[in-house]
């Protein structure tokens, strides 16, 4: 028998490993965007075209590489970072694998020019799907230039299965807001098809915050910062005030490294529980420094997951700094911005807080025990074992408690038997005087009673409004016949780039709702009109709260554009509306309810109205 099995041509094992490295523009970006960071630069700039399907460049001012060097920056598994395996576990830098600028050739048409301080010329080289075209000496600025053009030409199947230009282009948003995140000491900009999206100098990292995120997040930062021996997490939280139903802007930073922990950012989420509702999220930028030999960044090609040694204690310890900011955030004056953002004189004196009010959580005491002699803290485990104890559950168990919120139950009784015998009873008691107790009733100004053959139905009337809101909205957008409600006067609205790129995506539907609205600067918009139908009107927040649930059921459900959009349009819209106490008002939202195709429940699943049946009216009263 011949022998079958023999390696792989370096051509095509690159372009499997581009598989799992480049999956998309924002990999790339990612990928050369820390390239640069890693190289020492003060100043980076990116540059993207048609979404960085046609272009990606990022120009450096770092220390730029030899002839040698740029050359072999493409060959599988060539790296300056690593010498040897023990380095995997001192590893400070972004890369270490020297995959990337390989597995990037192999899919695309690269160009890099680059030049050291003490070169007196610099070097370029053009590849094109792993293969070398040209090379040879360059005039150029100390740093690195690198171009990457026309992303998968040669692996058509991968660039079809690339979104739209807005979807691609907020990606890269991402992957650029979490980099420059992580370095405020560096100055970033991004340029897309000629026009300046970001422009953040450096500077301290609240205000690289401010420029990403928008003025308004002066005034919602809190300092939080908390050391141990071996861990230290400093960063900022924000305001309960100002939680979003969206966990977009969510960062945390190991060693400077961007990091996706569920564990983790429960812990953030438990210290804000009784100061936002569940389904919000706070805003957080936190860093965490420790000891590289206690995590492994090794795990999977992003670079994105790490194991910890001791997550229990790591998650302990982020939940007590979380609490203690915000404990703090009562007396403590809003962040000044010209002055203290930079930490090291930010201090936190318990004794200021134990004269004030008293904390009901434990872990709000003598948050710190200090040896004064030493200046070192001493046997910090007993100090926050309570929150380290609230951790109990392992990572996997956190990650299915995150997922059981999603799990919509439905009745066992049978949609169709709950709706025909509504529907019978409705059109029966229609006969009925208008007075009496066959009329609806409003209690706690939320819900409806109404008497029906086999008992009472109650109803929710926000919830059974949004059903009517949601069928509503779908019927609008598929014939496009929104009716719109003329604002007074202009309302002007400043968006972050990523929802400014969202609201040009869906103009058309939102349009099509009855909004009307015009693009005003760069990143502003100016709404001339809403839905006709919606009550008690706000314009503005109207508006971002459409956005806000746009981004929550796409993130959470798989659903398609018009749906997504009418879903979130009915929930903000339901959750305004006023119920009237008139009898007339209550019986036509059971009957626009129940002239719904699905009136048992709202978009999400949950129940619009239950029926108390007689048989269990009458065993609450029943002798015992």
């Amino acid at each position: 028998m011949p022998d079958i099995i023999h390696l792989l041509p370096d051509a095509i094992a690159n372009q499997i490993a581009a598989g799992e490295v480049v999956q998309r523009p924002a990999s790339v970006v990612k990928e050369l965007l820390e390239n640069s960071v890693d190289a020492g630069s003060a100043k980076i700039q990116l540059i993207v075209s048609d979404a960085g399907k046609n272009l990606i460049q990022v120009i450096d001012d770092g220390k730029g590489m030899s002839e040698t060097d740029a050359r072999m920056s493409f060959e599988r598994h060539a790296t300056s970072k690593i010498r040897k395996s023990e380095d995997l576990f001192n590893i400070l830098t972004m890369g270490f694998r020297g995959e990337a600028l390989a597995s990037i050739a192999a899919v695309a048409r690269v160009e890099l020019k680059t030049k050291t301080t003490d070169a007196e010329l610099g070097s370029s080289i053009i590849i094109e799907a792993s293969e070398v075209k040209s090379q040879g000496p360059d005039s150029m600025n100390q740093g690195t230039t690198l171009s990457v053009k026309n992303l998968f030409y040669n692996v058509p199947a991968r660039r079809n299965f690339l979104k739209s230009n807005s979807v691609e282009m907020r990606h890269i948003i991402d992957e650029f807001q979490r980099i420059s995140l992580a370095n405020p000491q560096i100055g970033f900009s991004l340029i897309q098809n000629d026009k300046e999206v970001y422009n953040a100098p450096a500077g301290k990292l609240s205000q690289r915050i401010v420029h990403l995120f928008g003025k308004n997040y002066q005034t919602q930062l809190i300092t939080c910062q908390e050391e141990t021996e071996w861990f230290k997490v400093t960063g900022y939280i924000g305001k309960p005030e100002h939680a979003k139903k969206t966990r977009g802007e969510q960062f945390f930073f190991v060693n400077n490294r961007f990091i996706k922990s569920s564990y983790l950012n429960h812990a953030v989420q438990g210290a804000y529980e009784g100061l936002i509702k569940d389904d919000q999220h706070p805003f957080y930028t936190l860093f965490i420094e420790m000891d590289p030999a206690r995590i492994d960044i090794n795990v999977h090609p992003t670079k994105t997951e790490i194991k910890f040694e001791d997550e229990r204690s790591v998650y302990g310890i982020i939940k007590s700094a979380v609490k203690q900011a915000l404990g703090a955030h009562n007396v403590t004056p809003s962040l000044d911005f010209e002055t203290d953002v930079n930490f090291e004189n930010f201090a936190v004196h318990t004794q200021r807080f134990e004269s004030g009010a008293t904390r009901k959580d434990s872990g709000y005491g003598n948050f710190k025990s200090l040896d004064q002699k030493q200046g070192k803290s001493v046997r910090w485990e007993s100090l926050y074992e309570s929150a380290i104890n609230e951790s109990s559950l392992s990572p996997a168990e956190i990650r299915q408690e995150e997922m059981a919120g999603f799990d919509q139950s439905i009745p066992d009784e049978p949609r169709e038997k709950v709706q025909m015998e509504i529907a019978s009873t409705l059109s029966s008691s229609h006969d009925a005087p208008t007075s009496g107790t066959s009329d609806p009733v409003l209690m706690h100004e939320k819900y409806v009673m109404k008497q029906v053959k086999s008992g009472v139905m109650i109803l929710d009337a926000t919830l059974a409004h949004e059903r009517i809101l949601y069928e509503n909205y779908l019927g609008t957008l598929e014939n496009k016949t929104g009716m719109t409600q003329k604002s007074l006067f202009p309302v002007s609205l400043d968006l972050s780039p990523a929802d400014f790129s969202l609201v040009m995506e869906l103009e058309k539907e939102i349009m099509a709702l009855g909004f009307e609205f015009e693009v005003f600067g760069d990143k502003s918009i100016a709404i001339n009109g809403v839905p006709a139908d919606v009550q008690h009107i706000n314009e503005k927040e109207l508006f971002e709260g459409l956005i806000e649930q746009f981004k929550y059921n796409k993130s959470e459900l798989s659903l398609n554009t018009q749906e997504s959009i009418a879903r979130a349009m009915a929930k903000r819209s339901a959750s305004r509306t006023k119920i009237s106490k008139e009898t007339l008002e209550l019986k036509t939202l059971i009957d626009r309810l129940f002239a719904c195709s699905q009136p048992n429940y709202t978009p999400n699943g949950t129940p619009t109205f239950v029926i108390l049946g007689l048989e269990k009216i009458v065993e609450f009263f029943k002798y015992k």
